[in-house]
């Protein structure tokens, strides 16, 4: 039987009458992709109307595993039929001593990292909430170093070391103890930023503050999917080091797989002191944050921070599932391993038809089209094809593939004709050249 690798979406468009009536205007997503969706399996999403549509967005890298993975629903399903714990604050459970032995034995051992675990809530910005606040704590020091074009969350902490200005002109007060710093490659090739950071901080006269954390991520998710150099990487864990600050790696977009290994940072010479995780960490989407430090930063009082959903016990099993059943071999790695190869060479071979450039690393890359417009004119024509994807940057002029991490080469494949072939036109017609 042949397997049909394409989607088909629909053109109609739903009745959205109540949420215009009562949903809030600050919804986004919807209003690029103004469908009703009412199923999704695998890297597949469908609508109320019959259409199929090739998820290249993957809940913002939430769902690297895909949806509905049948392993981690089963393993849902079982516990739930079970009266399992749902909600225990921070009491011993089943699930949690599972979890937490799950990254011992399959992550953190095999890996050489010695890291406490500490459950922040729900979200990412929980997690650099919980991270920054851990750090001008053992410090006794305010401020924070973050990097152009970095994105760390919405709450007024981890917005404060977010770049991005409409994101920061929501707080309505000032975000302050933060300096943005510019990220590896910001001024150009020819500039090394470190170094530039590096004599800041030595200098007595910069102005710039003894800093109590350095945060940053290895490849900025929402900033354009710059990715940082090793070299790079590991000279700010050194100044971090020199200067009496702690190295936050934020790894919540970047992690569990996105970038080719488990954490984004591995392999390159450096430890983090903190690393901050969420989105894809509980592998179905439910929410889920972990905050990891070096043992003897663990110096909170009991309940000096917390959170009512910090024990989302249905989340510990199913990351439970997670890493016994893709990270316990090097399996999984590898085939991460060739489908970033994939699209790298299918990227980088648009890029070169256009004079364009690519961005990222691993399974978290993108293409500079230019400019928002040119950018949002892909996407649209991508989705009215059957493939969501969607942009990032400073003025979201990158097309960004974030497909999950268990899709067929052959539907990756086919994804990418569609990104190709919507690239093609649209620039042919921003710069007047026929198409082919």
């Amino acid at each position: 039987m042949t397997i049909d690798i394409y989607p088909k979406a629909t053109a109609s468009i739903p009745d959205t009458a109540i949420y215009e009536r009562r949903e809030s205007a600050v919804r986004s997503y919807a209003r690029a992709m103004p469908r009703q969706f009412n199923q999704a399996q695998g890297v597949w999403m469908h609508d109320n109307q019959g259409g199929r549509y090739l998820d290249f967005l993957s809940g913002c890298s939430t769902l690297n595993y895909g949806h509905n993975h049948p392993v981690l629903k089963n393993a849902l399903v079982d516990y739930i039929v079970n009266d399992g714990i749902t909600h225990g604050l921070d009491l011993h459970t089943d699930a949690k001593a599972d979890f937490l032995a799950a990254l011992e034995d399959v992550i953190l051992t095999p890996r050489d990292l010695d890291y406490r675990a500490m459950f922040t809530g729900p979200t990412g910005t929980n997690a650099v909430e919980a991270a920054i606040k851990l750090a001008r704590k053992i410090t006794g020091r305010e401020l924070v170093i973050a990097f152009t074009n970095g994105f760390h969350g919405m709450t007024l902490g981890a917005l404060a070391c977010t770049g991005n200005a409409a994101k920061r002109g929501g707080a309505g007060v000032p975000l302050n103890h933060v300096s943005h710093e510019p990220y590896d490659g910001y001024h150009g090739p020819g500039v090394d930023t470190a170094e530039q950071l590096e004599r800041r901080l030595s200098d007595p006269s910069s102005g710039l503050d003894a800093p109590a954390a350095i945060l940053v991520e290895t490849v900025q998710g929402e900033g354009g999917l710059n990715a940082a150099s090793p070299r790079w990487l590991r000279q700010i864990a050194d100044i971090a080091k020199r200067h009496g600050a702690l190295m936050i790696v934020d790894d919540i977009q970047a992690g569990c797989g996105r970038t080719g290994n488990f954490f984004s940072f591995e392999g390159m010479g450096f430890t983090p002191d903190i690393v901050t995780m969420a989105k894809s960490l509980s592998g179905m989407g439910l929410p889920f944050a972990l905050t990891l430090f070096r043992p003897e930063l663990d110096q909170w009082s009991p309940g000096e921070h917390n959170g009512t959903f910090r024990g989302n016990n249905h989340a510990f099993v199913t990351a439970t599932a997670t890493l016994r059943h893709f990270w316990s071999d090097g399996n999984f790695q590898q085939d991460i391993a060739r489908r970033g190869a994939l699209l790298e060479r299918r990227l980088a071979a648009m890029a070169t038809e256009h004079g364009l450039s690519i961005r990222g690393r691993g399974m978290m890359r993108g293409i500079d089209v230019g400019s928002g417009e040119i950018a949002q004119t892909i996407t649209a024509a991508c989705f009215a094809q059957g493939l969501i994807i969607e942009t990032s940057g400073a003025h979201d002029e990158i097309v960004k593939v974030l497909a999950p991490l268990v899709i067929d080469d052959s539907v990756l494949s086919a994804g990418l004709d569609i990104l190709e072939q919507s690239v093609r036109s649209a620039l042919a017609v921003t710069y007047g050249v026929a198409a082919e």
